[in-house]
């Protein structure tokens, strides 16, 4: 048997440890709270950020497509009224009896004629109104229809799937998505050839845009500010985007989740 002192001694010893246990789970369990507060305080500020800069996008593509409804209105309004009056003019001055400023007169109305219907057709691309009446699918086809008016492109557009009706202002940036992508390709990589392809099923619109042109390096991938712009859309809904880029040309694929009941 242990005698009293030995007993005290085991007694107070047992009583230390479990003290010490009893801290050390005290100060486990404040720091974990801590961390979890830490952890819930950092994702709030990060959803903040996210929330901020997508009002932000926001608010700037609807700047972009206020402006892009005046000056569409001011070419239609303005601009194509005085060319067609400058045609009216043109069409009426008397015609002389020598053959030469008749032929002059005959290819000025026909020039002004073409840049009247040029116009025309920038001011639809630029406007709204062809997604509102129309939709994305045929919004699309009227811009591959104005690129192949150019001849300088081979380019085919292939829609397969279920075609789903977004809500407009996400068929909108869509549509503007495609532009920037088409706008970038006939700047920057000298291609022939142009692939789109829509893709519709239940849950995504897979969206893929290819060219055969001479590809983009590493810091243009990071700063172009068409490429941005594109990835700004895309982030604004919810979608993911890749590029795949070399030698033999360049792809784009977008993928956006269908959210019937998510305004974009």
């Amino acid at each position: 048997m242990f005698d009293q002192s030995t007993q005290s001694i085991v007694i107070f010893t047992i009583c230390v440890v479990i003290l010490l246990v009893v801290f050390c789970t005290f100060i486990v369990t404040i720091i974990y709270r801590y961390q979890q507060k830490q952890h819930s305080y950092f994702k709030e500020l990060e959803d903040l950020k996210i929330t901020h800069e997508n009002a932000l996008l926001k608010a700037q593509l609807e700047m972009q497509e206020y402006t892009f409804q005046n000056i569409s209105r001011e070419i239609h309004d303005n601009i194509g009224q005085k060319l067609s009056l400058v045609k009216l003019y043109l069409n009426t001055i008397p015609r002389p009896k020598t053959d030469i400023p008749d032929v002059k007169i005959s290819d000025s109305v026909r020039i002004v004629s073409e840049v009247i219907n040029d116009l025309s057709d920038i001011a639809r691309s630029m406007s709204s109104e062809i997604i509102l009446n129309n939709g994305l699918v045929k919004g699309v086809e009227f811009e591959v229809a104005q690129l192949q008016k150019s001849g300088i492109y081979e380019i085919r557009l292939i829609v397969s799937g279920n075609p789903i009706f977004f809500v407009f202002e996400k068929e909108l940036i869509i549509f503007r998505i495609i532009q920037e992508s088409l706008n970038n390709i006939m700047k920057h990589a000298e291609a022939t050839k142009i692939n789109i392809h829509l893709h519709y099923n239940s849950n995504q619109l897979n969206l893929s845009i290819e060219d055969n042109g001479k590809g983009f390096l590493k810091d243009e991938k990071k700063h172009g500010t068409g490429l941005n712009n594109i990835k700004k859309r895309t982030s604004l809904l919810k979608g993911i985007f890749s590029i795949n880029s070399g030698k033999e040309g360049t792809q784009i694929t977008i993928t956006i989740p269908n959210n019937q009941n998510e305004n974009a």
